[in-house]
């Protein structure tokens, strides 16, 4: 069997294969480490792989049959090292599972760890981690995304079967748009985020970047649910999400946001949604425009509040308790330690978010900033409430073009928050939304559409996405390197 055909198929056809005994999860395990072993030097989807420790992990029985998971690097697993892509954070080995790779394991799924990303997941392109960016590998010399990009760029290119990320701005959604897999951030609450290393805690969710939208609903079911550990965790019943995916849209109602098809799109982009649009109403779904007139607001309120979050958060690294601590050779006593270790522990898209954060949030400016962003926050969300009540869905662009080339936008940071319009407004709501593949520019670039739901009705929005993935053949598509 050559290279890279196990790797290359979803979770569900795997696991079907496994069941009717003419593949074992073995098989699989050894296809993608062949598959990483020879692209991941290149890519760089993957901080590091110690390939003898991930097969040495038994394949349990359960839903996901042995079958291998991607897990980005903030994510705690067991014993293994867990850097956010940061050099401060180096050598730190996470003494317990998160709650997700917990119910991971209890599905029968092995790990495959360390997913490289932006650091502590500050960025849109993960040319911000500490150890070098990912590659795209539908081309080369652009970004993946970010800050989720590893995990995108490894479930594309085949080095992943599917994978875990976290989004907070639109960090699994966006990615998944420039790579042309399905991203889905869940409800807020919807997905404990115990052991998922804290950016913005407020805003953080951690979802599955997949192939198709059926392995979605899959790890979805794997990891959704109420978590006693996790204070924001909300105590509701988790649906069946594979059985929704089979469920009626005809009649569905889906708002059309005037506010996203703004002039500045990339003509490509814009087509392919209109294209998608004209798709979804053929598959009986109502379409109609709806306006969320607070958008505007949206990326400056995100960076006030997320900005904030991120400072106190990133307080603790302070080289006492874990991770790097920078040699002072005795001199400057304490806090010349904590200066030296922030200072050659932190990169720079770090630094700026703390210092922006510290700012927003110290003596005279709270009010005129972070109490200004909740307030704005609030009506942000009281749009997509209005909206809902006319709209089962909402469906716009993920992101306002495909993936810009490698450098683009690194000494520009405004252009990079730009990359984030579309998808920062689902986290100040907290409702769920998902990136799925939707068309190509004519250089051949993936182009994603975003659908979003009411809170907690994950079900309807994969039920939306399976519907239009069914009636496309964009989600077979896959980047030369998995096919050559």
């Amino acid at each position: 069997m050559p290279t890279g055909e196990l790797a290359a198929q979803t979770l569900h056809e795997l696991r079907d294969l496994i069941q009717a005994g003419r593949i074992s999860a073995d098989e699989v395990v050894a296809d993608v480490l062949a598959c990483i072993e020879r692209s991941n030097p290149s890519m760089r989807a993957y901080l590091a792989v110690d390939a003898e420790r991930i097969r040495r992990q038994a394949a349990q029985d359960g839903p996901l049959a042995g079958l291998p998971i991607t897990i980005k690097d903030n994510i705690c697993v067991s014993g293994e090292e867990t850097t956010c892509a940061s050099r401060i954070l180096q050598g730190f080995r996470a003494p317990y599972d998160a709650t997700v790779i917990a119910r991971l394991r209890q599905q029968g799924a092995r790990l495959i760890p360390r997913a490289n990303m932006d650091e502590f997941a500050f960025g849109s392109s993960t040319e911000n981690s500490a150890f070098g960016p990912t590659r795209n590998p539908w081309a080369m010399d652009r970004v993946p995304g970010g800050s989720s990009g590893g995990s995108a760029a490894a479930v594309a290119a085949g080095l992943a079967i599917a994978a875990l990320g976290s989004d907070t701005g639109g960090s699994i959604r966006q990615p998944a748009s420039f790579c042309g897999v399905v991203g889905l951030k869940p409800t807020y609450g919807r997905v404990s985020r115990y052991g998922l290393v804290a950016f913005a805690s407020s805003l953080d969710q951690i979802g599955p970047l997949t192939k198709d939208v059926t392995d979605a609903a899959l790890v979805l079911s794997a990891i959704a649910g109420h978590d006693t550990r996790d204070s924001t965790s909300a105590p509701l019943p988790v649906p069946d999400y594979l059985a929704a995916l089979r469920g009626k849209v005809d009649g569905l109602r889906v708002g059309i946001p005037k506010e996203y098809l703004i002039e500045g799109i990339d003509p490509d982009v814009r087509q392919a949604i209109d294209a998608a649009i004209k798709a979804c109403e053929r598959l009986g779904m109502r379409t109609e425009p709806v306006s969320l007139p607070h958008t505007s607001y949206a990326v400056a309120t995100y960076y006030i509040i997320a900005t904030a979050e991120a400072s106190s958060n990133l307080a603790r690294y302070d080289g006492v308790k874990y991770g790097f601590r920078a040699s002072t050779n005795g001199e400057g006593g304490l806090l010349e330690m904590y200066l030296r270790t922030r200072t050659d522990g932190f990169g720079a898209e770090p630094k700026r978010r703390i210092l922006l954060g510290t700012y927003v949030l110290s003596h005279g400016y709270y009010d005129a900033y972070y109490l200004k962003g909740l307030k704005v926050r609030t009506l942000i969300k009281q749009d997509f409430d209005r909206a809902f009540e006319r709209c089962d869905l909402l469906l716009t662009p993920t992101a306002p073009s495909p993936a810009f080339r490698i450098g683009e936008k690194l000494d520009d940071p405004l252009q990079m928050y730009l990359s984030d319009i579309f998808t920062i407004s689902a986290n100040l709501a907290g409702v769920p939304a998902l990136s799925m593949p939707c068309g190509f520019t004519g250089a051949g670039l993936p182009v994603g559409l975003q659908l979003l739901a009411p809170p907690f009705k994950e079900d309807v929005l994969l039920r939306a996405a399976f519907a239009y993935e069914q009636a496309t053949e964009w989600h077979r598509r896959k980047p030369a390197m998995t096919t050559g």
